[in-house]
This record gives structure tokens, C-alpha cells and sequence, in this order.
């Protein structure tokens, strides 16, 4: 089965500065791919690439079997885009916004928009006035618009951003429900915790795609040592003399707690170079790899 998005060697330039260097990925029909990196690693600009609202410097991409860049009308006729600044008219209703939208795809079949209400969870909210929504009633409401005109692909550029985590959670409950429908969705992210939900993951820093694949083969591939969980006071003194110790890779503050990550090093080292530095261990217990581990150690390279 040919891939839903294929991208060769993609590259952007503004000027002198590359925005996306060279990048190559594939994402497979009803994948949920997430695209992790900070911002300005080039993630908003390789999607507004996919959709042909920008032009490459070099490279190539097919969108949905069509070339992104010499077809982006049709490519743009069957994805959905959510956009991170989504355009919303707050004197609308919930009801009179999804009707406009789908209107500039030709659609003016009420049962669409009945459909599409009903399917991002407005149920009830269709009369209400766009402004007095909640950040998270809003966004189910800009990715509905997104959905109106019913795509096999969609685009989600840092959707979660500024909702809190409960309404964080409830979004990502949706977009399994239409990757389990078929959609393809490819979803931007600076939040470590949210690309855990994903099939797999695209890691981007700088404009470079430094690495894809599932979130567990990751932190098989990248993280090669063990991760001790160090619960010690002082803190600060505590990571000074850890950082110390011969095969500590990475030594960093976690909360009310110390996280090492290393190679061939026993928590009897650990316990003992604190120890030495007058620092009082409460436990050290065996932690698990995170993207965010990943992420840090990708970064430091």
C-alpha cells in the first residue's frame, strides 16, 4: 500500500537560515504520528510544505498520491488543517462557524454538520456563542472545522497548546477515535508526555529530523544506559556530586528528586559519591526511559 505522505530530502530556506534541512519520512494510511520538537525546529513549516502553502528549496513530497507542490488544490480538497493560531469568528455560533467553513468546501448538507458536531463532542454547545467557549470547547470546535468536510488526513499543529490537562486528554481520546476511523493524522507537539500517545514519533530540532520511530524503540535505540530515580537532600549539592561520577551520563533535578541516566554505574556508587559529599539518601530506585531522555539525548549530539 503506498504511503499516505512520503517526503524526500524536504529543505526550506528563508534567507539564509534553514528552516527544514533535508528531512525524509513516510506515514502510513491510519497512523498517528507525532512530530515532537521545540519551537522553531521547523515543524509548522514542513506542514504548511505537505499543503502546498509553501514551496521547497529542494526535495519533493506526495500528499494523499498527489505531488504537494505542483497538486496542492487537491491535496488541500481532501486533508484537514489545524492550524496552532485557528481562526475562529467569535460572534458565531458553534453551529454558524462549522456552516461557514463548510461552505468553502461546497458543503451545505446540514447532516454533515449534525455529524460533525456530534463527532468532536458539541453535542448541546451548537448555539452557543464561539466567545463564550472554553479554550477546550474551542478547540474541539477549530478541529471540527477541520473535519467538516470529512478528510482522510489530517494536520494538527500544536493543538493542545494553552488547554489544560484535562481537556489535553479528552482531545487525544478524539483523534484515536478517528485514526480507529481511518484518518490519518499527523499531530505537532512540544509536549513530551502527549508524543507518548503516538504510533510513533519524528524527533526535530533545528530543522533536522534526528530520528522516527515508535516511542519504545526509541528509548530501546537512544538510551543505552539505566535510569536511577535519587531521592536526596540537598538537592543542588546532590547533583553537583553525581554529575562527578565516572559513567554518569546525564544527572538532572526531576521534581523533589535527582534522575541519572548511565552506564555500568550500581546505585552503591551512586549512594557512596553522595555520601562523600555530605548529602543524606532517602532511596534510589530503577526508573524507566522517557521521550523527553530521548529528546535531550538526541540534542546533545
Amino acid at each position: 500500500m503506498n504511503p499516505v505522505i512520503s517526503v524526500q530530502n524536504l529543505t526550506r530556506k528563508f534567507g539564509d537560515f534553514v528552516a527544514v534541512d533535508h528531512i525524509n519520512f513516510e506515514v502510513g494510511a491510519g497512523e498517528v504520528v507525532g512530530y515532537l520538537g521545540p519551537n522553531g525546529s521547523g515543524k509548522t513549516t514542513t506542514i504548511r510544505m505537505l499543503l502546498g502553502l509553501l514551496q521547497p528549496n529542494d526535495g519533493r513530497a506526495t500528499v494523499l498520491g498527489f505531488d504537494a507542490f505542483t497538486q496542492s488544490e487537491e491535496v488541500r480538497k481532501r486533508a484537514g488543517y489545524m492550524s496552532q493560531k485557528f481562526a475562529l469568528y467569535d460572534d458565531l455560533t458553534v453551529n454558524e462557524n462549522l456552516t461557514f467553513y463548510g461552505g468553502v468546501y461546497g458543503i451545505m448538507d446540514k447532516t454533515r454538520i449534525a455529524r460533525t458536531v456530534e463527532l468532536v463532542g458539541l453535542t448541546g454547545h451548537e448555539s452557543t456563542l464561539t466567545k463564550s467557549l472554553s479554550a477546550g470547547w474551542r478547540q474541539r470546535l477549530a478541529l471540527g472545522i477541520a473535519l467538516v468536510h470529512e478528510p482522510k488526513l489530517l494536520f494538527l499543529d500544536e493543538p493542545t497548546s494553552g488547554v489544560d490537562p484535562s481537556a489535553r486528554r479528552a482531545f487525544w481520546d478524539l483523534i484515536y477515535e478517528l485514526a480507529e476511523g481511518g484518518v490519518t493524522i499527523l499531530v505537532t507537539t512540544h509536549y513530551m508526555d502527549e508524543a507518548e500517545y503516538c504510533e510513533r514519533v519524528g524527533i526535530m530540532r533545528d530543522g533536522k529530523l534526528l530520528a522516527m520511530d515508535t516511542p519504545t524503540n526509541l528509548k530501546k535505540s537512544i538510551i543505552q544506559g539505566d535510569v536511577w530515580e535519587v531521592y536526596a537532600q540537598p538537592l543542588e549539592t546532590g547533583l553537583e556530586s553525581l554529575a562527578r561520577v565516572a559513567g554518569v551520563q546525564r544527572v538532572g533535578l526531576t521534581g523533589d528528586h535527582l534522575r541519572t541516566i548511565s552506564r555500568e554505574v550500581q546505585p552503591e556508587a551512586l549512594k557512596e559519591a553522595l555520601a562523600h559529599a555530605g548529602v543524606n539518601v532517602e532511596k534510589i530506585e530503577r526508573g524507566e526511559p522517557t521521550l523527553e531522555d530521548v529528546f535531550l539525548s538526541l540534542a546533545k549530539d
